[in-house]
């Protein structure tokens, strides 16, 4: 059971490595970096970093399936893993709607397509032959001449019964997106691997604390982030209280503080480790802090 840290998508470039050995040094036992449309790139970013620390494990969360050849994924994939042995973590997933459509890369299929992808990119890294062409992925007989002497777990970063079904049958475990309370956590867990993640801020004043944590809540009330409330008490409050709110800004300004207090690890230091210790509690292997302020990265390492 470990606690990890996010590596902001918005940090300027000249931060990220100086980020990355801070994460280390304090004691994260794993940091994870996103490949969100418009930032930076999930390969790219692994690489830099975890060149320049020796511990900490670093994941990936996520690759969209749509975005790369499943072949040249798990070349990159497995170029990592031979370099840095047993210190990455690969997430797979869908991509948001959204972004995949406006590059093109939305499938008709995306559980078909996943699956396929999936499959065929740990058969790679395992280094046998791909697997027979499917809908989607083709890449009969294609062998990575070198295999990594580690291979790394393959987590899906998906939400949904069908997407979570699958991650239970092609995957080492599943990646939970934000929110990720202990209810969510318990009805989604899935293989040996449950990594979630949740906005985060640690202050000695846990009132003041959960006030800025709530811009990192603006997302919840919408469509998407259905599946994450639906096993709360009060999931269809909070629909009906952002169909009442003007924008995701309003919602998130004036939502009740109970649901800030549900929905983020923010609290004094004890707070939120009684909450990081209640996501373990629930399934969960690895809880990952998303920094509200990436500028006080000390203050969330008072958690462990």
């Amino acid at each position: 059971m470990t606690v990890g840290v996010m590596l902001p998508r918005d940090l300027p470039a000249s931060s990220v490595l100086d980020y990355a050995r801070r994460a280390e040094d304090l004691g994260f036992e794993s940091l994870w970096v996103v490949e969100d449309l418009g930032f930076r790139g999930g390969v790219a970013q692994a690489g830099a970093v975890l060149a320049v620390t020796s511990r900490i494990t670093v994941g990936i969360g996520i690759l969209p399936a749509g975005a790369r050849n499943a072949a040249f994924a798990a070349m990159e994939l497995a170029t990592l893993a031979q370099l840095f042995p047993g210190r990455l973590i690969a997430g797979l997933g869908h991509g948001m709607p959204g972004w995949m459509r406006s590059v093109g890369a939305w499938p008709g299929s995306p559980l078909t397509l996943l699956r396929e992808y999936a499959v065929a990119v740990r058969t790679l890294l395992r280094g046998e032959p791909g697997p027979a062409a499917g809908r989607y992925v083709s890449v009969p007989d294609v062998v990575i001449a070198e295999s990594p002497s580690v291979v790394p777990p393959v987590v899906l970063g998906v939400r949904g019964p069908k997407s979570l079904a699958l991650a239970a049958e092609v995957a080492d475990g599943v990646l939970l997106a934000e929110p990720a309370t202990p209810a969510y956590i318990a009805a989604s867990a899935t293989g040996p691997a449950v990594i979630t993640y949740d906005a985060a801020i640690v202050d000695g004043d846990g009132r003041a604390a959960r006030e800025r944590a709530r811009p990192g809540l603006a997302w919840v009330g919408e469509p998407d982030w259905a599946p994450h409330l639906a096993p709360l008490p009060f999931a269809s409050e909070i629909a009906e209280f952002r169909a009442r709110c003007a924008s995701r800004d309003e919602f998130a300004a004036t939502m009740p503080a109970e649901w800030v207090d549900a929905l983020a690890l923010a609290g004094t230091p004890d707070e939120v480790g009684a909450k990081i210790a209640a996501r373990h509690a629930a399934g969960a292997t690895g809880v990952v802090l998303i920094p509200a302020d990436p500028g006080r990265l000390d203050d969330l390492a008072r958690v462990l």
